[in-house]
């Protein structure tokens, strides 16, 4: 298979991949596309949404209340002053009383009203805009009857209503606040206010509240990963402390299970390494014994005896014991490919400087070689390519040898479990290689799959998060 292949089987999962992201998605509900996804956010929501609507509805409620009763009336009153100045300067037309009528208006009612004798209002009148014009226009047509147009742009904080008289037009300036009142803007500044302060305190309030869950989930995921985790401190409301003491405990459990269980495989060890040297040493004192095929086959059993306790340690004590650091994944590569050169297999490493991410090395070195002896054992030739792929780490390693069939691949993992060689796909070795593989990269909090190699034989994927 070609270079071109590979990259071909490469874009191929990629695609798989971002199919099975739609298909999710499209199963998803709609409403949870649009909700927030993390738990700040959603608290936010339910602390923010109910007053939001609340709001709503009292602006509904006021505009509906302030409009048909506050709007309403001061337009009457506007058009109710207009019908009686025109009633009054129609009852006496003399020029005195005309001029005493005008006075009177402007002295008791804010309004600014002439008389513009011989003056006729054109026939097409401008299309009233806005609401408060309506409904001074609704008022005028109940009260005064007559034609007329609004003028809103003839002075700042003037309107300017000119209504037909029989000798001439009656104009008149009424200031702004005897048509409208300033109780909206207080209104939508006193809301707009209001909502601010309110976000502003529960985004304080819920940021505190989330810290500690925050707290909890980082140490949980290192904790997972193998890495430190004691500095961490219960705080927070009192289910989050309950969460954090319940942490604590496992952790504890755990740390306590790991250490049982490597001082009991340390006394194993000591036992069944003991009888074992006594065994090799009475088969090396035996006189011709590389002449008898029986003593042969007994040398042969005892080594693989001491690989298989070997591997069985390995498994068990998980590495516990050592600690994680900064390593650089690229060097540590080259060296691990190295190695398995020297041991006869064929490496090629594909890796970018700079891969730098908390490992226990020499958990991380075995896992690789793992797989690297099994490539050599059952193919002779490895291909090695680690890249970065967002906060995962991906090392692939290819072999050209008769692969896995899909439906063992689960059960190759499993202790001890070896492929059946009537099928010709032997594993080899004591049955651990796999199973210390993914110990090790689950312990970092990855992973281990397995795929179909584009170079004919098996692929086996790592992923550690960064």
């Amino acid at each position: 298979m070609t270079v071109s292949g590979q990259a071909g089987a490469d874009s191929g999962a990629a695609g798989r991949a971002v199919a099975r992201r739609a298909e999710r998605r499209r199963r998803t509900p709609l409403l949870k596309r649009f909700l927030p996804r993390t738990l700040f956010g959603r608290s936010l929501l339910i602390i923010v949404t109910p007053v939001i609507l609340a709001q709503a509805v009292a602006t509904w409620i006021f505009y509906d209340r302030h409009w048909d009763t506050v709007t309403n009336r001061l337009a009457y009153g506007v058009a109710g002053d207009i019908a009686t100045v025109i009633a009054v300067l129609e009852h006496d037309p003399t020029p005195e009383g005309r001029d005493w009528t005008l006075a009177t208006a402007a002295r008791t009612t804010d309004l600014i009203v002439t008389l513009e004798p011989g003056q006729v209002l054109p026939e097409q009148r401008r299309q009233l805009s806005g609401l408060l014009e309506r409904t001074l226009g609704k008022a005028l047509d109940d009260r005064v009857g007559r034609p007329f147009t609004i003028n809103t742009r003839v002075a700042h904080e003037w309107y300017e209503i000119r209504v037909q008289m029989a000798d001439g037009v009656l104009s008149v300036m009424s200031p702004e606040r005897r048509l409208f009142t300033p109780t909206s803007y207080i209104f939508i500044l006193w809301m707009v206010g209001s909502a601010i302060v309110l976000f502003a305190v529960a985004i304080l309030f819920m940021r505190n509240q989330i810290r500690p869950i925050k707290r909890l989930a980082v140490a949980a995921d290192a904790l997972g990963k193998g890495r430190d985790v004691s500095n961490f401190k219960m705080e927070g409301a009192t289910e989050v402390r309950q969460a954090a003491s319940a942490f604590l405990l496992m952790r504890e459990r755990i740390q306590r299970q790991i250490n049982q269980r490597t001082e009991m495989l340390a006394g194993v060890s000591h036992d069944l390494r003991t009888p074992l040297t006594r065994m090799k040493l009475a088969l090396d004192m035996i006189v011709d014994a590389d002449l008898d095929p029986e003593v042969e086959e007994l040398k042969a059993d005892v080594a693989e005896m001491e690989e298989m306790i070997e591997g069985y340690l390995a498994f068990a004590r998980g590495e516990g014991t050592e600690a994680v650091q900064p390593t650089d994944l690229t060097r540590l590569l080259n060296e691990v490919a190295a190695g398995a050169r020297r041991e006869g297999t064929e490496v090629t490493l594909t890796a970018p400087e700079g891969l730098t991410l908390p490992l226990r090395p020499n958990a991380v070195r075995r896992c690789i070689a793992n797989l690297l002896v099994n490539a050599g054992r059952h193919a002779g030739t490895a291909w090695v390519k680690a890249e970065r792929e967002g906060s995962t780490i991906e090392i692939t390693v290819d072999d050209d040898g008769p692969g896995i069939p899909a439906y063992l691949r689960d059960d190759v993992f499993k202790p001890f479990f070896r492929v059946d060689s009537s099928r010709n796909l032997d594993t080899g070795g004591s049955g651990l290689g796999l199973t210390i593989a993914r110990d090790v990269a689950r312990s970092h909090g990855g992973d281990i799959t397995l795929d179909d190699s584009p170079y004919g034989g098996l692929r086996a994927v790592i992923r550690l998060p960064v």
